[in-house]
């Protein structure tokens, strides 16, 4: 038991408590009310100084938005400081002030307490104090929504289910995501007042969920409510089926449509899932940033399973995935630990998905969707299905004028790798593009790629002009890439493109490239390594199209394979070219008796 002394003492330190957080309070009113005051009157210099004291003071979000609703002329002088001020200093200190308003407005939306409150409210006497009411749980949006379910679901509740029904569809459009959600549930009564509520919102996203329960579900009465819901939604609806609903909201949420945003004021957004071991409704909290693209995922998953056929669904899919990807956010927590890229998806698919993905994002000239496309496609497609054609259009071909450049490169690495042997209008494209990604410049047209990017794509286009020369392709005119191969056999950074750029000279015949390849080989600057597989391009270039070197070059071969200082690797490359070179039979008498001690 408490004595006399200690009580005295525990209510001395609560006063101060207490005391302290008014003082706290009053001290925030202050600078809120000296900043607005002074950026009304002009002095920036002090009201940043107010704003700065704010921030610094890390203050409670929820007071500061009272504050701002108190003085809704001062609310919107801030706002117009954001819109219209010069004083890049002063706008952004403004703006970070309204970021603590809107995070308050959030705090007291999503507030459980208050929310609980509130659903308690709707059973008051008075009409005024059920609007009241309602138009708090309004403002809490789709926060209220689990707990508005769970006191309808509660049979020691029954009292209060008339007004919970009524209120349900007042919350309006921020109460669809979960309520649709919620349609999972196995409670048949409980199910009839979602689907009723959802007919009396009226919104069309709830279109493609009311028809999967017409499709679907085993009760007559819920298919016929959910029926009838439609009708009062959109009655042109009810002939389209749930996996066609499913992928036109998927779009919508694809490209971003007004509609369907997260609520307002939230730093972060909702996405609802049902959980039907605790039958109740869990959200999970993800980044605005990508929140449209999980979106589409989610109802491209529910469009397939609606109707499994439904191949559109994939394409589109795929593409929420690469644009979900692009936003450089982490993938959110209810993924699974071990979820895959999407590119590992995207190579799975197989190709008919794939070039609805490219073909959408060629169209809306997302660069991000169309790489993920384009590389999966270099993956696993061959000539039949890089070449698939989507109406007038081949996604794929079109790829190759794409304004990224690392678009352009992969379609035409894919393109090369796949060995075409019908010929094509964009053929010199691929050549023109391989050419310039062999050039491995960072900066070159485009948009700039790291310099390690740059020289991947320099690498790989190596490979596949290496690929297009050995296999004698008759589609693609290596010819046009002859310089670049020179440039890139004499310059490269990377020792590998160096050797590649000469063994596809060698496919070529024509006098520049084969004394390229010996200016290489002869070139004591150059690396032992680069410069022997050199000679082996220059043998198999001289076996092909014979010899088109100038005097000098054949001399200093000659002076190599004659001189015992060589080294030898690099002496027998040499000696091997220069024998397949079929050189007068002169020069080879020299060479033997040069070496004759008789």
């Amino acid at each position: 038991m408490l004595n006399g002394r200690t009580v005295a003492l525990v209510l001395f330190i609560g006063c101060v408590a207490v005391g302290a957080g008014l003082a706290q309070d009053r001290a925030l009113a202050d600078d809120w009310n000296d900043f607005l005051h002074f950026t009304k009157i002009g002095r920036f210099d002090l009201a940043k100084g107010y704003a700065q004291a704010i921030l610094q003071g890390d203050p409670d979000a929820v007071t500061l938005l009272e504050l701002s609703q108190a003085n809704p002329q001062g609310y919107e002088l801030a706002m117009r400081v954001v819109e219209t001020s010069r004083d890049a200093e002063l706008t952004d200190l403004t703006k970070k002030l309204l970021d603590v308003i809107e995070n308050g407005r959030f705090e007291r939306r999503a507030d459980p307490r208050i929310i609980v409150e509130e659903i308690k409210r709707l059973n008051a006497n008075t009409v005024r104090g059920r609007m009241n009411a309602t138009k708090r749980l309004q403002d809490a949006g789709e926060y209220a929504i689990p707990y508005m379910l769970g006191a309808m679901a509660d049979p020691g509740r029954r009292d209060e289910l008339k007004n919970l029904i009524e209120a349900l569809p007042k919350i309006g459009r921020p109460a669809i995501r979960p309520l649709v959600a919620a349609l999972q549930t196995q409670e048949i009564a409980l199910k009839a007042e979602i689907i009723r509520a959802l007919g009396r919102i009226g919104y069309p996203q709830s279109l493609a969920y009311l028809k999967y329960v017409v499709e679907n579900d085993g009760s007559n009465q819920l298919r016929d409510l959910a029926s009838q819901s439609m009708r009062q939604i959109d009655p042109r609806a009810a002939n389209t089926p749930a996996a066609a609903l499913f992928f036109q909201l998927g779009e919508k949420y694809y490209y971003h449509d007004e509609s369907l945003a997260p609520q307002e004021g939230a730093p972060i957004a909702n996405i609802w899932f049902w959980d039907k071991g605790a039958s109740r409704l869990v959200r999970a909290e993800v980044d605005r940033a990508y929140f449209h693209e999980l979106m589409t995922m989610r109802c491209c998953e529910w469009s397939l399973k609606s109707e499994e056929q439904f191949g559109l669904a994939i394409g589109l899919w795929l593409a929420g995935y690469f644009k979900a990807e692009a936003t450089n956010v982490p993938m959110p927590e209810y993924f699974d630990e071990n979820q895959a890229a999407a590119l590992v998806y995207a190579t799975t698919a197989g190709p008919e998905y794939l070039h609805q993905t490219l073909a959408r994002a060629v169209n809306d000239r997302n660069a991000a969707v169309a790489l993920g496309a384009v590389e999966a496609l270099a993956t696993n497609a061959g000539e039949q299905s890089l070449m698939y054609t989507m109406g007038p259009a081949q996604p794929l071909l079109q790829a190759l004028s794409f304004a990224d450049r690392a678009v352009r490169y992969s379609a035409a690495i894919a393109i090369a790798n796949a060995g075409p042997r019908q010929a094509f209008n964009e053929s010199r494209l691929v050549v023109q593009n391989l050419a310039e990604a062999l050039s491995g410049s960072s900066s070159e047209g485009g948009r700039t790629l790291t310099d390690e990017l740059a020289q991947s794509y320099a690498l790989r286009a190596a490979q596949s002009l290496l690929k297009v020369a050995v296999s004698r392709n008759p589609v693609i005119d290596l010819s046009l890439a002859e310089q670049a191969l020179i440039v890139a056999s004499k310059s490269s950074s990377q020792q590998e493109i160096q050797v590649l750029a000469g063994q596809t000279l060698a496919y070529l015949n024509t006098a520049n490239a084969q004394r390229a390849i010996a200016d290489v080989a002869l070139d004591t600057a150059v690396p032992m390594e680069v410069r022997i597989a050199a000679f082996g391009s220059l043998a198999s270039s001289a076996k092909v199209n014979g010899s088109q070197l100038p005097e000098a070059a054949i001399d200093q071969m000659y002076g190599l394979i004659s001189s015992d200082q060589t080294e030898p690797d690099l002496r027998a490359a040499a000696a091997a070219a220069y024998g397949a070179l079929n050189l007068p039979s002169q020069k080879v008498k020299e060479l033997i008796l040069d070496q004759s001690k008789s």
